[in-house]
C-alpha cells in the first residue's frame, strides 16, 4: 500500500502553500505520467487502474485512503446515469443558514437513504429519497472495496468551476461515531482541499500546511476518524473548468429519536 506522510513544517515556518498529494489519479494524471487533461474534459482511470491499489494520504489528525474504483468505461456510464436519474431537491430545500442568515447553495444537493433517516446541517433537516439502483451499485462496490456499510448518500452536482463547497467538516450527530465517509467523484476534476482547524483564520494557533488533492473520475476517497474531527475541506471556485462534477458522500446514519 502506498504511503503518502505530510509533515509539520519547521518552527517559524509561518506561510502556508497547499501540498499536493501525487501519484495514481491524486494530481489527475493517467498512469505513465502523461500530462493532464483539459480541463473542460472528464479525467479517466485506465482499465488496468480499476484494480489499483489503495493509497494512503496521513498526516496530524489526517487519516485518508484513496483509489480508482470504476474504470473509465464504467465512470462515464455510471455519470450519465446519475445525470439522468437523479433528481435534486428544489425550493426551501436549496438553502442554507450560515451565521444567522439564509443563502442559496452555490450547487446542486440531494439526500439518498433509508427512509427512517434523516441529517441536519446549517439549520435544514434533510429527509433522503428512496434509493434508486444506480445508487445502490456504487454502494455496493464501495463495500466490496471497504467493507463497510452505509445507508445514506449526500449528493452534490457541480455544474462548472462557477458552483462550490466552502470549508467545513462532516461532524453531524447523527453520523455514526468513529464512521468513515466515502467520497466517490465523478466529471470533471476540481481542486480538492483539507486545512487543519487549528490552522485556519489571522488567528491560529498552528501552522499546518493545507493538503490539496485532486480526485479522478471514478475515485474513491475514504474519510477515516478521526479526519473530520480536526480537518475542513472545501472544494473552491474554479472558473476555467467548463465541465460537471457529481459527488456522492456515503454515510452511516443513525435514527434520532423524534422530539
Amino acid at each position: 500500500m502506498d504511503k503518502f506522510l505530510i509533515k509539520r513544517p519547521s518552527p517559524g515556518k509561518n506561510k502556508q502553500e497547499p501540498l499536493e498529494m501525487k501519484g495514481g489519479g491524486l494530481d489527475c494524471m493517467r498512469d505513465g505520467g502523461e500530462k493532464k487533461r483539459p480541463r473542460s474534459e472528464m479525467p479517466g482511470a485506465d482499465e488496468s487502474l480499476v484494480h489499483s491499489p489503495w493509497k494512503q494520504i496521513r498526516a496530524e489528525g489526517l487519516n485518508c485512503d484513496y483509489k480508482i474504483l470504476f474504470c473509465k468505461t464504467e465512470a462515464d456510464k455510471i455519470f450519465q446515469e446519475l445525470e439522468k436519474e437523479v433528481e435534486y431537491f428544489e425550493g426551501d430545500l436549496t438553502k442554507v443558514q450560515v451565521f444567522g442568515k439564509w443563502h442559496n447553495i452555490p450547487r446542486k444537493q440531494v439526500t439518498y437513504g433509508d427512509p427512517e433517516l434523516t441529517y441536519t446541517y446549517s439549520g435544514v433537516t434533510f429527509s433522503p429519497k428512496l434509493w434508486i439502483p444506480v445508487l445502490n451499485r456504487i454502494r455496493e462496490r464501495i463495500t466490496l472495496a471497504t467493507g463497510h456499510t452505509f445507508n445514506f448518500v449526500l449528493i452534490n452536482r457541480y455544474k462548472d468551476g462557477c458552483d462550490h463547497i466552502g470549508e467545513h467538516r462532516d461532524d453531524e450527530r447523527e453520523l455514526v461515531p468513529r464512521s468513515p465517509i466515502a467520497s466517490v467523484s465523478f466529471g470533471a476534476c476540481r481542486d480538492f482541499f483539507f486545512r487543519h482547524g487549528a490552522s485556519r483564520g489571522k488567528n491560529a494557533s498552528c501552522h499546518i500546511e493545507p493538503v490539496k488533492l485532486q480526485l479522478a473520475h471514478g475515485s474513491l476517497l475514504m474519510m477515516n476518524y478521526p479526519t473530520n474531527v480536526y480537518w475542513y475541506h472545501s472544494l473552491p471556485t474554479r472558473k476555467k473548468v467548463l465541465a460537471p462534477r457529481i459527488n456522492l458522500t456515503f454515510r452511516k446514519v443513525m435514527a434520532l429519536p423524534k422530539k
